[in-house]
Protein backbone atom coordinates (compact mmCIF):
# COMPACT_ATOMS: atom_id res chain seq x y z
CA UNK A 1 0.00 0.00 0.00
CA UNK A 2 2.93 2.20 0.50
CA UNK A 3 3.76 1.79 -3.31
CA UNK A 4 0.05 2.21 -4.25
CA UNK A 5 -0.20 5.32 -2.24
CA UNK A 6 2.70 6.94 -3.94
CA UNK A 7 0.38 6.12 -7.69
CA UNK A 8 -2.68 7.64 -6.29
CA UNK A 9 -3.90 10.73 -7.70
CA UNK A 10 -5.93 11.39 -4.60
CA UNK A 11 -3.15 10.46 -2.03
CA UNK A 12 -0.33 11.84 -0.52
CA UNK A 13 1.89 9.91 2.56
CA UNK A 14 2.83 11.80 5.04
CA UNK A 15 4.02 9.27 7.99
CA UNK A 16 4.32 6.06 8.62
CA UNK A 17 3.46 4.00 11.53
CA UNK A 18 5.46 0.86 12.47
CA UNK A 19 5.39 -1.81 15.36
CA UNK A 20 8.42 -3.05 14.91
CA UNK A 21 11.20 -1.35 16.78
CA UNK A 22 13.77 -2.28 14.05
CA UNK A 23 11.83 -0.12 11.26
CA UNK A 24 11.69 3.11 13.21
CA UNK A 25 13.80 5.79 12.08
CA UNK A 26 14.09 4.08 8.75
CA UNK A 27 12.40 5.13 5.32
CA UNK A 28 9.30 4.27 4.22
CA UNK A 29 10.28 3.32 0.44
CA UNK A 30 13.26 1.23 1.90
CA UNK A 31 11.08 -0.65 4.55
CA UNK A 32 8.33 -1.43 1.65
CA UNK A 33 11.39 -2.60 -1.03
CA UNK A 34 11.07 0.70 -3.03
CA UNK A 35 13.32 3.84 -3.42
CA UNK A 36 13.45 6.13 -0.37
CA UNK A 37 10.77 8.68 -0.53
CA UNK A 38 11.45 10.98 2.59
CA UNK A 39 8.88 9.40 4.74
CA UNK A 40 10.54 8.33 7.85
CA UNK A 41 8.83 5.25 9.70
CA UNK A 42 7.37 6.96 13.37
CA UNK A 43 6.89 4.04 16.28
CA UNK A 44 4.58 6.06 18.74
CA UNK A 45 0.41 7.44 18.41
CA UNK A 46 1.85 10.44 19.39
CA UNK A 47 4.20 11.01 16.24
CA UNK A 48 0.37 9.95 14.00
CA UNK A 49 -1.34 13.09 15.68
CA UNK A 50 1.63 15.08 15.54
CA UNK A 51 1.53 14.57 11.74
CA UNK A 52 -2.11 15.53 10.97
CA UNK A 53 -3.25 13.41 8.40
CA UNK A 54 -6.33 13.77 7.15
CA UNK A 55 -6.87 9.59 7.71
CA UNK A 56 -4.73 6.65 9.26
CA UNK A 57 -5.30 3.84 6.72
CA UNK A 58 -4.68 0.47 8.74
CA UNK A 59 -3.38 -2.81 7.20
CA UNK A 60 -2.30 -4.80 10.10
CA UNK A 61 -3.74 -8.38 10.35
CA UNK A 62 -5.54 -7.75 13.68
CA UNK A 63 -7.38 -4.18 14.75
CA UNK A 64 -5.43 -1.87 17.03
CA UNK A 65 -8.53 -0.70 18.89
CA UNK A 66 -6.88 1.37 21.82
CA UNK A 67 -4.59 3.27 18.69
CA UNK A 68 -8.05 3.44 16.51
CA UNK A 69 -9.62 5.35 19.61
CA UNK A 70 -7.03 8.35 20.41
CA UNK A 71 -6.58 8.85 16.62
CA UNK A 72 -10.29 8.99 15.96
CA UNK A 73 -11.05 10.96 19.64
CA UNK A 74 -8.10 13.21 17.64
CA UNK A 75 -10.14 14.42 14.70
CA UNK A 76 -8.33 11.32 12.02
CA UNK A 77 -9.90 9.62 10.12
CA UNK A 78 -9.04 5.95 9.98
CA UNK A 79 -10.09 3.48 6.75
CA UNK A 80 -9.18 -0.41 7.73
CA UNK A 81 -9.01 -3.53 5.85
CA UNK A 82 -8.33 -4.77 9.52
CA UNK A 83 -11.14 -7.38 10.42
CA UNK A 84 -14.03 -5.36 10.36
CA UNK A 85 -17.45 -4.63 8.41
CA UNK A 86 -19.75 -3.54 10.87
CA UNK A 87 -18.76 -4.11 14.45
CA UNK A 88 -20.96 -7.14 15.05
CA UNK A 89 -18.06 -9.18 15.31
CA UNK A 90 -15.79 -7.24 17.11
CA UNK A 91 -18.16 -6.47 19.79
CA UNK A 92 -19.14 -10.39 20.07
CA UNK A 93 -15.84 -11.78 19.66
CA UNK A 94 -13.32 -9.53 20.92
CA UNK A 95 -14.59 -7.24 24.40
CA UNK A 96 -13.29 -4.29 25.09
CA UNK A 97 -11.19 -3.91 27.93
CA UNK A 98 -14.02 -1.68 29.18
CA UNK A 99 -16.88 -3.79 28.91
CA UNK A 100 -18.39 -1.71 26.74
CA UNK A 101 -19.40 -2.65 22.85
CA UNK A 102 -16.25 -1.83 20.88
CA UNK A 103 -18.52 -0.12 18.12
CA UNK A 104 -19.62 1.78 21.20
CA UNK A 105 -15.67 2.75 21.70
CA UNK A 106 -15.32 3.71 18.49
CA UNK A 107 -18.45 5.75 17.75
CA UNK A 108 -17.83 8.09 20.86
CA UNK A 109 -14.20 8.98 19.63
CA UNK A 110 -15.56 9.64 16.14
CA UNK A 111 -18.24 11.85 17.91
CA UNK A 112 -15.21 13.46 20.00
CA UNK A 113 -13.19 13.62 17.48
CA UNK A 114 -15.74 14.88 14.83
CA UNK A 115 -13.85 11.66 12.89
CA UNK A 116 -15.11 8.98 10.53
CA UNK A 117 -14.41 5.26 10.90
CA UNK A 118 -14.56 2.97 8.07
CA UNK A 119 -13.72 -0.95 7.24
CA UNK A 120 -13.75 -3.09 3.74
CA UNK A 121 -11.48 -5.35 2.19
CA UNK A 122 -11.59 -7.58 -0.87
CA UNK A 123 -13.46 -10.27 1.14
CA UNK A 124 -15.32 -9.72 3.13
CA UNK A 125 -15.93 -6.21 1.68
CA UNK A 126 -15.77 -5.82 -2.27
CA UNK A 127 -17.17 -8.53 -2.79
CA UNK A 128 -20.82 -8.14 -0.62
CA UNK A 129 -20.19 -4.69 -2.96
CA UNK A 130 -20.49 -6.92 -5.96
CA UNK A 131 -22.98 -9.25 -4.54
CA UNK A 132 -25.33 -5.84 -3.97
CA UNK A 133 -25.17 -4.62 -7.33
CA UNK A 134 -25.58 -7.64 -8.87
CA UNK A 135 -29.02 -7.93 -7.63
CA UNK A 136 -29.99 -4.25 -9.26
CA UNK A 137 -31.72 -6.47 -12.16
CA UNK A 138 -33.76 -9.12 -9.70
CA UNK A 139 -36.78 -9.55 -8.54
CA UNK A 140 -38.01 -11.46 -5.97
CA UNK A 141 -34.94 -12.29 -4.64
CA UNK A 142 -34.73 -16.14 -2.71
CA UNK A 143 -31.63 -16.61 -1.74
CA UNK A 144 -27.65 -14.22 -2.21
CA UNK A 145 -24.49 -16.33 -1.96
CA UNK A 146 -20.96 -15.14 -2.08
CA UNK A 147 -18.32 -17.36 -2.33
CA UNK A 148 -14.72 -17.36 -2.24
CA UNK A 149 -13.03 -19.85 -3.75
CA UNK A 150 -9.05 -19.54 -3.48
CA UNK A 151 -5.68 -21.16 -2.79
CA UNK A 152 -4.66 -18.98 0.05
CA UNK A 153 -0.80 -20.27 -0.07
CA UNK A 154 0.01 -17.17 -1.76
CA UNK A 155 -1.13 -15.30 1.67
CA UNK A 156 1.58 -15.07 3.73
CA UNK A 157 0.82 -14.25 7.37
CA UNK A 158 1.54 -16.90 9.54
CA UNK A 159 0.12 -14.87 12.62
CA UNK A 160 -3.47 -15.58 10.58
CA UNK A 161 -3.01 -19.00 9.49
CA UNK A 162 -2.12 -19.96 13.15
CA UNK A 163 -4.92 -18.41 15.09
CA UNK A 164 -7.52 -20.03 12.24
CA UNK A 165 -5.71 -23.56 12.51
CA UNK A 166 -3.91 -24.35 9.45
CA UNK A 167 -1.35 -26.93 10.42
CA UNK A 168 -3.14 -28.86 13.31
CA UNK A 169 -4.13 -31.64 14.02
CA UNK A 170 -8.33 -31.68 12.23
CA UNK A 171 -8.66 -34.23 15.21
CA UNK A 172 -8.16 -30.91 17.78
CA UNK A 173 -11.01 -29.83 18.91
CA UNK A 174 -9.75 -26.51 19.01
CA UNK A 175 -9.91 -25.91 15.37
CA UNK A 176 -13.72 -24.96 15.21
CA UNK A 177 -13.95 -22.34 17.48
CA UNK A 178 -11.07 -20.81 15.91
CA UNK A 179 -12.09 -21.29 12.50
CA UNK A 180 -15.44 -19.84 13.75
CA UNK A 181 -13.75 -16.99 15.98
CA UNK A 182 -10.96 -15.82 13.48
CA UNK A 183 -13.76 -15.86 10.39
CA UNK A 184 -16.61 -14.31 12.34
CA UNK A 185 -15.71 -10.77 10.19
CA UNK A 186 -17.57 -12.95 7.80
CA UNK A 187 -20.97 -12.66 9.58
CA UNK A 188 -20.73 -9.48 9.30
CA UNK A 189 -20.46 -9.46 5.01
CA UNK A 190 -23.88 -10.88 5.51
CA UNK A 191 -24.94 -8.80 7.83
CA UNK A 192 -23.94 -6.09 5.07
CA UNK A 193 -25.78 -7.60 2.62
CA UNK A 194 -28.96 -7.94 4.76
CA UNK A 195 -29.07 -4.59 5.62
CA UNK A 196 -28.61 -3.32 1.81
CA UNK A 197 -31.16 -6.01 0.92
CA UNK A 198 -33.81 -4.19 3.75
CA UNK A 199 -33.72 -8.11 5.18
CA UNK A 200 -33.96 -8.85 9.06
CA UNK A 201 -32.67 -11.96 9.98
CA UNK A 202 -33.95 -14.03 12.53
CA UNK A 203 -29.66 -15.30 12.96
CA UNK A 204 -26.36 -16.47 11.38
CA UNK A 205 -24.98 -19.75 11.35
CA UNK A 206 -21.45 -21.19 10.98
CA UNK A 207 -21.11 -24.28 9.69
CA UNK A 208 -17.49 -25.83 8.28
CA UNK A 209 -16.00 -29.20 6.65
CA UNK A 210 -12.21 -29.43 7.21
CA UNK A 211 -9.49 -31.05 4.84
CA UNK A 212 -7.11 -32.98 6.34
CA UNK A 213 -3.57 -32.98 4.55
CA UNK A 214 -2.60 -36.26 3.08
CA UNK A 215 0.85 -36.31 3.15
CA UNK A 216 3.41 -34.03 4.81
CA UNK A 217 3.45 -30.35 2.76
CA UNK A 218 6.24 -27.73 3.24
CA UNK A 219 5.17 -24.48 2.05
CA UNK A 220 8.80 -23.23 2.96
CA UNK A 221 7.43 -20.22 5.24
CA UNK A 222 4.24 -22.43 6.39
CA UNK A 223 4.47 -26.45 7.39
CA UNK A 224 1.60 -28.47 6.89
CA UNK A 225 2.21 -32.31 8.43
CA UNK A 226 -0.17 -35.00 7.10
CA UNK A 227 -3.15 -35.58 9.23
CA UNK A 228 -3.87 -31.46 9.75
CA UNK A 229 -5.61 -28.80 8.53
CA UNK A 230 -4.81 -27.83 5.00
CA UNK A 231 -8.38 -26.72 3.24
CA UNK A 232 -11.43 -26.19 4.30
CA UNK A 233 -15.48 -25.20 3.03
CA UNK A 234 -16.83 -22.70 5.70
CA UNK A 235 -20.39 -21.26 5.64
CA UNK A 236 -22.05 -18.21 7.42
CA UNK A 237 -25.75 -18.42 6.54
CA UNK A 238 -28.20 -15.68 7.76
CA UNK A 239 -31.58 -17.28 8.30
CA UNK A 240 -35.39 -16.09 8.16
CA UNK A 241 -37.68 -18.35 9.48
CA UNK A 242 -35.25 -20.98 9.58
CA UNK A 243 -34.09 -20.86 5.78
CA UNK A 244 -31.01 -19.13 3.87
CA UNK A 245 -31.57 -16.28 2.34
CA UNK A 246 -27.95 -14.90 2.78
CA UNK A 247 -24.58 -16.50 2.52
CA UNK A 248 -20.62 -16.39 2.51
CA UNK A 249 -18.85 -18.94 1.98
CA UNK A 250 -15.27 -19.74 2.52
CA UNK A 251 -13.73 -22.44 0.02
CA UNK A 252 -10.05 -22.23 1.00
CA UNK A 253 -7.05 -24.45 -0.29
CA UNK A 254 -3.59 -23.84 1.35
CA UNK A 255 -2.60 -27.04 -0.52
CA UNK A 256 -4.57 -29.17 -2.60
CA UNK A 257 -3.43 -32.43 -0.89
CA UNK A 258 -6.28 -32.87 1.17
CA UNK A 259 -9.25 -35.11 2.19
CA UNK A 260 -11.61 -33.67 1.11
CA UNK A 261 -10.61 -31.73 -1.20
CA UNK A 262 -13.00 -28.95 -3.46
CA UNK A 263 -12.58 -27.53 -7.05
CA UNK A 264 -10.66 -24.58 -6.33
CA UNK A 265 -11.76 -21.78 -8.87
CA UNK A 266 -9.51 -18.78 -8.78
CA UNK A 267 -12.18 -16.14 -8.00
CA UNK A 268 -14.95 -14.46 -6.11
CA UNK A 269 -18.38 -15.87 -7.35
CA UNK A 270 -21.99 -14.40 -7.22
CA UNK A 271 -25.10 -16.45 -7.44
CA UNK A 272 -28.29 -14.91 -6.82
CA UNK A 273 -31.45 -16.89 -6.97
CA UNK A 274 -34.52 -14.89 -8.11
CA UNK A 275 -36.35 -13.88 -11.30
CA UNK A 276 -34.02 -13.92 -13.08
CA UNK A 277 -30.99 -16.04 -11.58
CA UNK A 278 -27.27 -14.75 -11.72
CA UNK A 279 -24.10 -16.28 -11.96
CA UNK A 280 -21.12 -14.11 -11.75
CA UNK A 281 -17.36 -14.49 -11.70
CA UNK A 282 -14.95 -12.22 -10.38
CA UNK A 283 -11.48 -12.69 -11.52
CA UNK A 284 -8.36 -11.15 -10.61
CA UNK A 285 -5.44 -11.45 -13.36
CA UNK A 286 -1.84 -9.63 -13.16
CA UNK A 287 -1.17 -6.69 -15.71
CA UNK A 288 0.52 -7.39 -18.61
CA UNK A 289 4.45 -7.95 -18.16
CA UNK A 290 4.09 -8.35 -14.62
CA UNK A 291 6.19 -11.76 -13.66
CA UNK A 292 4.54 -14.19 -11.39
CA UNK A 293 7.80 -16.23 -10.90
CA UNK A 294 7.25 -16.73 -6.83
CA UNK A 295 4.88 -16.97 -4.47
CA UNK A 296 5.91 -12.85 -3.36
CA UNK A 297 4.49 -12.12 -6.51
CA UNK A 298 1.17 -14.08 -6.02
CA UNK A 299 0.87 -12.77 -2.34
CA UNK A 300 1.20 -9.08 -3.72
CA UNK A 301 -1.81 -9.21 -6.14
CA UNK A 302 -3.68 -10.66 -2.90
CA UNK A 303 -2.48 -7.50 -0.72
CA UNK A 304 -3.34 -4.98 -3.65
CA UNK A 305 -6.99 -6.26 -3.98
CA UNK A 306 -7.49 -6.33 -0.44
CA UNK A 307 -5.55 -2.82 0.07
CA UNK A 308 -7.26 -0.62 -2.59
CA UNK A 309 -10.76 -1.02 -2.00
CA UNK A 310 -9.97 0.75 1.07
CA UNK A 311 -7.42 3.86 -1.04
CA UNK A 312 -10.09 4.43 -3.48
CA UNK A 313 -12.74 5.11 -0.63
CA UNK A 314 -10.72 7.41 0.91
CA UNK A 315 -12.13 10.56 -0.63
CA UNK A 316 -15.63 9.37 0.22
CA UNK A 317 -14.95 8.59 3.74
CA UNK A 318 -12.87 12.25 4.19
CA UNK A 319 -16.51 13.76 3.10
CA UNK A 320 -18.87 11.79 5.01
CA UNK A 321 -20.44 12.35 8.39
CA UNK A 322 -18.81 11.10 11.55
CA UNK A 323 -18.86 8.20 13.00
CA UNK A 324 -18.89 4.67 11.88
CA UNK A 325 -19.67 4.05 8.81
CA UNK A 326 -20.18 0.62 5.83
CA UNK A 327 -20.30 -0.20 2.57
CA UNK A 328 -24.02 0.53 3.11
CA UNK A 329 -23.27 4.21 3.67
CA UNK A 330 -20.92 5.15 0.90
CA UNK A 331 -21.83 6.48 -2.53
CA UNK A 332 -21.20 4.69 -5.71
CA UNK A 333 -18.27 6.77 -6.31
CA UNK A 334 -16.88 5.49 -2.72
CA UNK A 335 -15.84 2.02 -4.91
CA UNK A 336 -14.20 3.18 -7.84
CA UNK A 337 -10.73 3.07 -9.29
CA UNK A 338 -8.88 5.57 -10.33
CA UNK A 339 -7.33 6.18 -14.12
CA UNK A 340 -3.37 6.94 -14.31
CA UNK A 341 -2.52 10.20 -14.89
Amino acid sequence: MIKRIGEHPDLELIGLHCYTPEKVGRDAGEIAGLDPIGVTATGTIEDIINARPDVLTFHGVFPDEALYEKVLEAGINIVTTADWITGHHRNQNHPHPSGRKVSEVLQDACLRGGSTFYGTGMNPGLNQILAIVHSADVSEIENVTVIESVDVSCHHSVDTWKEVGYGVSVDDPSIPGSLEKYTRVFADSVYLMADCFDLELDEVTFSYELGACTKDVDLGWYQLPKGSLGANYIKYQGLVDGIPRIESHLEWQMTPFTSPSWDIKGCYITQISGDPNIYSKHMIFPKPGVKLDNPEDFASIGMTVTGLPALNAIRSVVEARPGILTSADLPLRGFAGRFKV
